[in-house]
């Protein structure tokens, strides 16, 4: 265990938000479901042979395993069948035991796949899974699932997969929703938040069987490589959204030779810190908050008045204000400024629930926080205070050993300064003290930029007022990417494929049906 003395990170919600594309996903296909009848008979998907080009010696039981396949439901129409596929713990070890993926597959709607399309939805410690299984048509869109068989898998460590387990739900409340009770940036709130991380790394390594060390991005990627195999590809087509881009790329730094058609939106660079993910996040929340302020104004019933600077101001107030005096919920808890802030992260993925925050604000003026919570809610899966997921565990477990603890106090201070001029509304909330100080195993991920050479064109997508992954991050993957090929959608939110964008969609369905390569720099507007 660390014991080295706990230092505030600015990565903290930074890097939490990356998991929000699941906010995205419900958001904008709850409608959906009711919308699209069941089909009713539907032929499954044909099992291939398992591919066995290049099998890394030693595991080739993993990849000539045979795939019991079952019956499964969908929300959305299609044939849909599901499996567990066995991976290794650790890829370096074949002998050190096993762990199980949890996998759906949604099979090509004209029945004739040409392959098989992984898919992630983000994270780290969203359900691929559950992506496909309550919403193919928002995951893929309908060019892609006629076409392939669409697979939907748990990342190790997350959900049906072989999980990440920590808290039970009442834990769980008081870990990310209890108010220190001492001053912010105090040594006592330091001290309740360090005993807080220390009680939640504690639960994770005695509920988790010993799995904590083996949570990291190369091991999921190489898990990728062995559906990719049993499957029967021989080569990895694949779709993946946020933190999924940084899983794609780095399959394809592991495997370029065996990168079919790869579409990342809404891109993690590769080579930035910890410390650069979460100033660069900062500062898109901040931007992004003052595109929705500007929204709200020029509408109906946005409690605030003025300028945007004005609005700004008066939203700093009400942070400070529920700091100060936390509003207490229906259920009982109180609403600070961390809560709130999450509440105003949540709804900031999707212009689609810029609505919801304008409701929440007005009500937490008004003294009432059940809206706010409602989105904080939203973020971490939460209903009626059960967690659907168990995705913020997944989230710290993979984070905390893919990101080195290396940044410098001069680093730190840097960032803190960069975040207090470019994001001042959201800067007094952004530090909090970091749970990977405490994490039980050193992290073994490294961040550097990823070239990919040899690897057929990756498309990569960037919005260009992205708040949880940065325009600037796709520039630079796309640019790193020896074969990389740049689309930006010029707009507001998360991600940019099957946003409303016909350009995008064109170019990213173009691309994965029949591999027509988009021109790089393609600019797609609004």
């Amino acid at each position: 265990m660390n014991t080295t003395r706990p230092r505030r990170s600015l990565a903290r919600r930074a890097l939490v938000a990356l998991a929000g594309v699941a906010i995205a996903v419900t958001t904008l296909s709850g409608c959906l479901y009711a919308a699209i009848p069941p089909e009713t008979a539907a032929t499954p998907a044909p099992s291939r042979q398992p591919d066995l080009d290049g099998i890394p010696a030693g595991f080739e039981s993993f990849y000539t395993q045979s795939l019991d396949w079952t019956p499964c439901s969908g929300t959305d129409a299609g044939s849909y069948d599901c499996t567990t596929v066995t991976a290794p713990l650790d890829w370096s070890d074949p002998g050190a035991g096993s762990l199980e993926l949890a996998v759906i597959r949604r099979a090509a709607t004209n029945g004739d796949a040409i392959g098989s399309l992984l898919t992630n939805p983000g994270g780290p410690g969203a359900s691929g899974y559950d992506l496909i299984a309550q919403s193919a048509s928002f995951a893929v869109g309908t060019a892609l699932s006629d076409v392939y068989d669409v697979i939907g898998f748990d990342p190790r460590g997350v959900g049906r997969s072989t999980a990440v387990r920590c808290f039970d739900a009442k834990a769980m409340d008081a870990y990310l929703f209890d108010i220190p009770a001492d001053p912010r940036g105090s040594d006592g709130w330091t001290a309740e938040l360090t005993h807080r991380n220390k009680d939640f790394v504690a639960a994770c390594e005695q509920n988790s069987g010993g799995i904590l060390p083996f949570i990291t991005t190369d091991n999921a990627a190489r898990d990728m490589d062995l559906l990719r195999g049993v499957l029967g590809d021989a080569k990895l087509n694949y779709l993946g959204y946020s933190y999924g881009t940084f899983l794609g790329a780095t399959y394809a730094k592991l495997f370029p030779e065996r990168v079919g058609r790869l579409v990342l939106d809404g891109a993690i660079d590769p080579s930035v810190s910890g410390l650069d993910v979460g100033t660069t996040q900062a500062v898109g929340f901040e931007s992004a908050l003052r595109a929705y302020m500007a929204d709200c104004l020029a509408g109906r019933g946005c409690p605030f008045t003025g300028s945007v600077d004005d609005a700004m101001a008066d939203l700093g107030a009400l942070l400070a204000s529920v700091d100060k005096t936390p509003l207490k919920a229906t259920d009982g808890r109180m609403l600070g400024a961390d809560s709130l802030m999450t509440g105003i992260i949540a709804a900031l993925y999707s212009q689609d629930s810029w609505s919801n925050l304008t409701q929440a604000l007005s009500d937490a003026l008004s003294g009432d926080p059940d809206m706010a919570f409602l989105l904080a809610d939203f973020y971490y899966n939460r209903t009626d205070g059960t967690y659907g997921d168990n995705s913020t565990e997944a989230f710290r477990a993979y984070n905390c050993m893919d990101y080195p603890l290396d940044t410098s106090q001069a680093d730190q201070d840097a960032a803190t300064a960069r975040i207090e001029q470019q994001a001042p509304t959201i800067a007094p909330y952004w530090q909090g003290v970091d749970v990977c100080e405490v994490w039980p195993y050193p992290p073994t991920g490294v961040r550097e930029r990823i070239t990919a050479d040899g690897a057929a064109p990756i498309v990569v997508v960037g919005t260009t007022n992205d708040p949880a992954t940065p325009y600037e991050w796709s520039v630079s993957l796309a640019a790193q990417l020896s074969s990389g090929v740049l689309v930006t959608r010029e707009g507001e939110g998360h991600t940019g494929y099957n946003k409303g964008n016909a350009c995008v969609d064109t170019a990213v369905e173009a691309y994965l049906v029949s591999g027509t390569v988009p021109q790089d720099g393609l600019t797609c507007t609004s």
